[in-house]
């Protein structure tokens, strides 16, 4: 479905194989009853991401059981294309010896050293993506010439 000439609103199962194409992602949780965002890295198990995390205050939160979001997406500063995909759900630890064995894929070890001793499950709730499919700069017909800006977000110099 194209809601408009810039954004696409991807489908679930869209969403979901796009989770697999990265690694790393942003997890949002409270911290101290304020918001607070984290990279992590991250496997996809069907509709639950897994996290392993040390000791701090992404565990506390999993193990308070706190509604959490998480946040994957790639974005081409070139073609000014990507997407974004956004998971809420409940965070949880997972202390069973069966699902330990059943999510932690061997292939996947945390960036962080000493990281990876507690697992962290957010079960998906709500999964809801986008994908910028054109690029907003390009010439529209309008005459004017709009140039595209450069990364810093300044209008690049005209022919």
């Amino acid at each position: 479905m194209v809601e408009d000439r810039e954004t696409e609103v991807l489908s679930v199962g869209d969403c979901l194989e796009l989770l697999d194409t990265t690694p790393v992602g942003r997890l949002v949780f409270t911290e101290k009853a304020l918001p607070a965002v984290h990279p992590v890295n991250y496997v996809r198990h069907g509709r639950s991401l897994i996290v392993r995390t040390g000791p701090g205050s992404k565990l506390d939160a999993a193990r308070r059981g706190d509604v959490v979001a998480f946040e994957a997406d790639h974005v081409d500063p070139d073609s000014h294309t990507g997407w974004s995909v956004m998971v809420v759900g409940r965070a949880g630890v997972v202390n069973d010896i069966e699902r330990l064995v059943a999510v932690i894929d061997h292939r996947y070890r945390p960036w962080v050293r000493g990281r990876g001793l507690h697992v962290i499950q957010i079960d998906a709730e709500r999964v809801t993506g986008r994908r910028l499919v054109l690029d907003p700069w390009q010439d529209a017909g309008d005459g004017l010439g709009t140039q595209a800006p450069d990364h810093a977000g300044r209008a690049a110099p005209g022919p």
